[in-house]
């Protein structure tokens, strides 16, 4: 019997590889280029893109980014990083590559790097607990392109997504009640996604549904009122009517409904980035708290916590069987 040699590849999103006006163009256009993220023709989208919106959106997003940079990088691609380590760590048998949708570590590199060692069996891991057409399935685009370059392919496994997994949501409750014996329980608990387009969901994108899962199975295993736990989303771009209720236009209103106190959390976010640390954690708050919120807390990513490396080793080890 042929022995099956193994490798695991991990995918998020991206990130510029410095907060500078080069680097964050470079990675917005190469963000926004995508087909699967931006559906508008390209006749229309490009010189749109590189015309206005690139001149104009680069500038405003070099100071976000600068705003959350640390010292040894951005956030998401030290967090991914280290989430690669660790289960690199528990899994030594195994190749476990980490690649970037856009930007560095590049999915054709990563690809090669896991086809060189001659694995039989590759898992494909999209660091999205939602799926959407915008992220995981953009992810099996790109990775079918690139191996239509190989004549030798390996067996391939898709874990499309993993938002009512049971060690998921198991995580997510122990970050929340953590939040809760830090800080007490909050008027409201805000879950907030990021969003998508409505036009993305009537193609048929079951992300929505999806999302609703995740808070449904989270909110049962909390005890917490379901009445005060509210799904928002976050990051709207463009013109388009997007998933509602908007996070920014909730922490306006819920003060004025006497809600004070709030917590919120990401649950879509595997790893803490631009839209976590920056739009929620500073400019939500800045929101709520102008409106008359007197208290707020922002409740971080899984990122590298043992549970979500549990997670993530469960997922693999399902694949591996």
């Amino acid at each position: 019997m042929k022995q099956e040699k193994y490798g695991v590849l991990l995918v998020n999103l991206g990130t510029p590889q410095a907060p500078t006006p080069k680097e964050v163009k470079r990675y917005l256009a190469e963000f926004l280029s995508d087909r699967r993220v931006v559906d508008t023709p390209r006749i229309l989208w490009l010189p749109l893109l590189y015309g206005i919106i690139l001149p104009l959106r680069s500038t405003r997003v070099v100071k976000q980014y600068q705003s959350i940079w640390r010292e040894d990088g951005s956030p998401l691609m030290v967090y991914s990083c280290r989430q690669q380590q660790a289960l690199a760590a528990r899994f030594p048998d195994i190749a476990v590559e980490l690649a970037m949708s856009y930007g560095q570590p590049s999915l054709p590199q990563a690809i090669t790097r896991l086809l060189s060692q001659d694995i039989t069996r590759l898992v494909i891991l999209p660091l999205y607990p939602q799926y959407s057409c915008s992220t995981s399935a953009a992810i099996w685009d790109a990775v079918a392109k690139i191996l239509t370059r190989y004549h030798r392919l390996p067996s391939v496994s898709f874990i499309r997504d993993y938002a009512e997994h049971p060690a998921y949501i198991t995580a997510l409750k122990s970050s929340v009640e953590n939040a809760f014996f830090q800080h007490g329980k909050p008027d409201r608990l805000v879950i907030s996604f990021h969003g998508i387009p409505q036009r993305y969901i009537e193609k048929g994108d079951d992300y929505l549904q999806r999302c609703e899962a995740t808070r449904r199975v989270l909110t049962m295993a909390l005890n917490y009122p379901e009445q005060q736990v509210i799904m928002t989303f976050q990051s709207r771009f463009g013109r388009d009517s997007w998933l509602l209720p908007a996070t920014d236009e909730t922490m306006k209103i819920l003060p004025s409904q006497g809600v004070k106190h709030v917590q919120l959390l990401c649950p879509g976010f595997a790893a803490d980035c631009l839209e976590t640390l920056e739009e929620i954690q500073i400019k939500n708050r800045e929101i709520f708290e102008h409106a008359g919120g007197a208290s707020f807390q922002y409740i971080p990513a899984l990122n590298d916590d043992a549970a979500h490396i549990d997670l993530l080793q469960q997922l693999i080890v399902a694949e591996l069987r």
